[in-house]
């Protein structure tokens, strides 16, 4: 059968400037550069990953969406047409990687964090301490205090394990297999660097990070590959992942090409063969069977171990996490449904879920309602893209964020979405060696570092224009935001006022 699917990006080639280095050839690992007399692209396998734009000596590259492909309709969009086309030609899902693209409103962008002037004076972040430090895990409603025999004052009130964050922003799961060993060493080393938390995703832990597990989060999923107790001992927190917002109610699939030595050692299952992980974890189906296995995790890690629930944002998310609260977890992860993703179904992806900024705000005002809200930390995730979305979740309600797809961007992505195909550019979702090596894990650890660094600093601007001088204090302070262009429902649902109202 004839390919009837046109070029969705046509690569331009200044044939004047190009010196033939075949640069763009070798970098190319898509097979859409190809030599012959000179550079002869093939468009069609062209996904604009900008590999080649990047490193052309002579900038003689430039690569363009193909606008001319068909004719203009309002209802059948070229996308929607493209993909008709190659599911008449192949029979099968469409699969894609990264997040939601689709031009659903984005809240985030509807919320103004407001600011002090004289009443409550603003502070000078440059002259004044800022404390961006946070802790996750379950919190006292009370403390209690004893004199001792020296009649010195000493904490009678049993604290429950924490982990300690210098900045609140955490790496989001992403498992070894999905990226690759560089992509997961810098991560952990950026985390140990800025003092914060990098999530093994659930593909196990590679002997390599053994350096870093103080700032490690590792995952227990449906799967359970690679999951002993060593792993869950090795390791600052231990997260049970029951969803993913870019693809509720759907489980993983690692393709058996992408199972080398290596990863087969790190999941515990034979080189070559695919890793499917199940929808659903065959042990849960109800809050109790989940708090079986949150106490089985402590008992494992000796009670020393915060505990945490990744959840997708669904409808009924706030009865979800009230549950999951109650069912001893000590803190709950929710991923909304612009969440990337190595590899899913593109109508799961684009359809199923909910915004992260609604879920967010119905979990935090259902659990401070049911008098729970210091049981459990909070960590919002789901396409966080710059410290002003940090600053607007934890006003939200959140402890904590979770950065997955900026992380990758920080590395080099080009958010091209063709992760799934393991044909990355750029050395991150591979396991082909070429392209591995191209990620160096020192660089990629300091541009990640880099990346908390001036964050941080934007949030102490944030917090200094707030005129307080902790992130705690902006916790669930949604007096400080307002909605503009949102509807009364979707004010009221964020529990926010209107831009222009005072208090």
């Amino acid at each position: 059968m004839m390919s009837q699917i046109p070029p969705e990006f046509i690569v331009k080639i200044d044939y004047d400037t190009c010196r033939r280095c075949r640069r763009c050839v070798m970098n190319c690992s898509f097979g859409c550069m190809q030599f012959k007399d000179r550079v002869v692209p093939d468009h069609k396998k062209c996904v604009a990953c900008h590999r080649c734009v990047t490193f052309c000596p002579e900038s003689a590259i430039s690569i363009t969406k193909n606008e001319l492909t068909y004719k203009d309709s309002a209802n059948w969009l070229p996308e929607t047409r493209q993909n008709i086309l190659k599911q008449a030609e192949t029979g099968g899902i469409l699969l894609t990687g990264m997040g939601n693209p689709r031009p659903y409103q984005i809240l985030w962008d509807h919320m103004l964090i407001d600011a002090c002037q004289v009443t409550n004076p603003s502070i000078d972040p440059l002259r004044e301490p800022m404390e961006l430090r946070t802790f996750l895990g379950r919190k006292p409603n009370r403390l209690e205090f004893n004199m001792d025999e020296n009649d010195e004052i000493e904490l009678s009130t049993e604290l429950q394990p924490q982990v300690k964050l210098d900045v609140p922003i955490v790496f989001a799961a992403m498992s070894y297999g999905a990226i690759s060993l560089n992509a997961h060493r810098a991560l952990a080393m950026a985390a140990k660097n800025s003092g914060t938390l990098m999530n093994t995703g659930e593909g196990g832990i590679h002997k390599d990070l053994d350096p870093y597990v103080d700032n490690i989060v590792v995952q227990v999923a449906s799967g359970r590959f690679g999951v002993t107790s060593e792993y869950l001992n090795n390791s600052a927190m231990v997260e049970i992942k029951i969803g993913q917002g870019a693809k509720p109610g759907i489980g993983g699939h690692l393709p058996g090409e992408k199972v080398g030595n290596e990863i087969s050692k790190t999941r515990m299952i034979p080189i070559g063969t695919d890793a499917l992980s199940p929808a659903p974890h065959h042990d849960i189906y109800s809050i109790e069977d989940l708090s079986q296995l949150i106490y089985a995790i402590k008992e494992a890690t000796d009670y020393t171990k915060p505990v945490s629930v990744k959840i997708s944002a669904v409808h009924n998310v706030a009865a979800i996490a009230s549950g999951i609260v109650r069912a001893g977890a000590d803190a709950v992860t929710i991923d909304g449904f612009r969440g990337g993703t190595g590899a899913a179904p593109m109508v799961i992806r684009d359809n199923v879920g909910i915004p992260i900024e609604l879920a967010l705000a119905a979990v935090d005002q259902r659990l401070r309602d049911e008098g729970i809200r210091s049981n459990a930390s909070i960590l919002c995730a789901g396409s966080i893209r710059n410290s002003g979305d940090v600053a607007k979740a934890i006003a939200l309600g959140a402890d904590a964020v979770v950065i997955g797809t900026a992380a990758l961007v920080a590395m080099g992505c080009r958010v091209c979405q063709k992760c799934y195909t393991g044909n990355c550019a750029w050395g991150i979702a591979t396991q082909k060696p070429e392209l591995v090596r191209r990620l160096d894990p020192q660089v990629s650890a300091q541009r990640l570092s880099n990346l908390l660094t001036a964050w941080g600093h934007e949030l102490q601007e944030i917090l200094g224009s707030l005129g307080v001088n902790s992130i705690e204090s902006l916790r669930g302070s949604r007096e400080r935001l307002r909605g503009i262009d949102l509807d009364e429902q979707t004010l009221k649902l964020l529990g926010i006022k209107p831009a222009g109202i005072g208090q």
